[in-house]
């Protein structure tokens, strides 16, 4: 007895051939018999291989017929090419390095074969389940948000890439179905006791170190604290910098000693102003390190020591759960300038970010943001006066106060409130 059975809507055969034990699978695809064996004796890994098979078969005929179309794979090729030189100098090389990161990890292994009419939201939203299911295999939990965002992001340019050559006509919707409204949280940041409380803790480290062979590590981690703390700069952008970056001048505008800084970031070249809280710890580097102009101020940010005083002080996270780390820092400047009444516009040039950026994250929840004398203001309503026997009628909702109004046996009441 010959074991057969008809799979994908009777386009595919799966079947066993006289004494064989391996199953057999064949499929008609433009005008071709076509046949392999599976050469696995279990039907259930067998059905398996032959519907892989039959989908690979139908998707390279796809291709065929679409004359000329490219895959995937050769359009992020040409984005890789193109970006790495129409980039050079104005990009980070890491975030660059970055795309070509996600586009070997994960697109292309999932993309890389389809032909780039293929790439649909459909597939998009394929493609988002299988990160989360493969995930969940690997690390125990789903990619972030964040992350899938940069992927997207990724893809999208592949696809811009793509319709720039002609290869395609428009990019298929990329947005995320089923999404709702965001809540809108601010960043990880500490708060002035808060504050108070990590630089303390790290100072502390510095007087009495538990461990003498570590106060060097322990004294980079203090200043880069304040550093940070009274600079607003991103954690890669102080590990790019160099002594030649940083000078101390005198800002005749406040007629405050400052740091100026060169910053070398995401956004190519920038500028920052610091507070005066930063000279110090400046001097105190340089005091240290006697370092030449183009050393880095932070070989190293330490981030091990710092997650370790961030949990023997208990500020790792803060009352809605967000994690802290050297990041929550600069949002730490950057709410301790609002808060003490710093233009907002200012504040976006000197963090090399948008104001939109900081009226999202930070100022939603500063409550010095809010002005009390706007918010609590009352305008007084006349009253005016209608037809009846000379008896006046109050304006809707008005208050009146009529002193030593009469009371039933002569008394007298020194203040009776009328209300509509």
């Amino acid at each position: 007895m010959v074991a057969h059975h008809v799979l994908m809507r009777g386009k595919l055969h799966l079947y066993k051939r006289g004494e064989g034990k391996h199953w057999q699978c064949s499929t008609y695809l433009n005008g071709k018999n076509r046949r392999i064996s599976t050469k696995e004796e279990s039907f259930d890994r067998a059905k398996d291989i032959a519907e892989d098979w039959f989908l690979e078969l139908k998707g390279k005929q796809r291709r065929e017929e679409v004359v000329g179309e490219k895959t995937f794979r050769e359009a992020a090729e040409q984005f890789l090419r193109e970006y790495e030189i129409i980039t050079e100098g104005r990009r980070n090389a890491q975030y660059v390095e970055g795309h070509g990161r996600r586009l070997k990890l994960h697109l292309l292994p999932f993309f890389g074969r389809m032909g780039l009419s293929e790439v649909s939201s459909g597939k998009l939203q394929e493609y988002r389940i299988h990160r989360r299911e493969n995930s969940m295999v690997d690390r125990g939990k789903a990619p972030s948000r964040s992350t899938l965002h940069q992927e997207i992001v990724c893809l999208r340019q592949v696809l811009k890439t793509a319709i720039r050559h002609g290869w395609l006509q428009q990019l298929p919707d990329l947005s995320e179905p089923f999404r709702s409204s965001e809540k809108i949280s601010h960043r990880a940041w500490f708060s002035p006791e808060e504050y108070r409380t990590l630089y303390e803790a790290t100072r502390e480290r510095t007087r009495n170190p538990k461990r003498k062979r570590y106060l060097w590590e322990y004294e980079q981690l203090h200043d880069f604290v304040l550093f940070m703390a009274n600079t607003g700069l991103r954690p890669d952008e102080a590990t790019r910098l160099e002594y030649r970056d940083v000078k101390v001048v005198k800002d005749y505008a406040t007629n405050e000693t400052i740091l100026e800084i060169e910053v070398r970031g995401k956004r190519g070249v920038g500028y920052c102003k610091s507070t005066t809280g930063a000279v110090r710890p400046f001097q105190r580097l340089k005091k240290r390190n006697n370092p030449e102009p183009t050393d880095r101020l932070f070989p190293k940010t330490h981030p091990g020591l710092f997650n370790t005083i961030l949990d023997e002080v208990g500020l790792k996270f803060d009352r809605e759960g967000n994690r802290r780390t050297a990041y929550s820092l600069r949002h730490t400047y950057v709410c301790f300038r609002l808060m003490e009444g710093a233009d907002i516009y200012q504040i976006a040039k000197n963090c090399r970010t948008s104001v939109e950026m900081i009226e999202k994250y930070y100022a939603s929840h500063i409550k010095t943001s809010l002005d009390a004398a706007a918010i609590n203001v009352r305008r007084p309503r006349p009253a005016w006066t209608g037809p009846g026997k000379g008896k006046p009628i109050l304006a809707p909702n008005a208050v009146r106060t009529i002193e030593k109004a009469p009371r039933g046996r002569g008394g007298t009441v020194d203040a009776t409130d009328l209300k509509d």
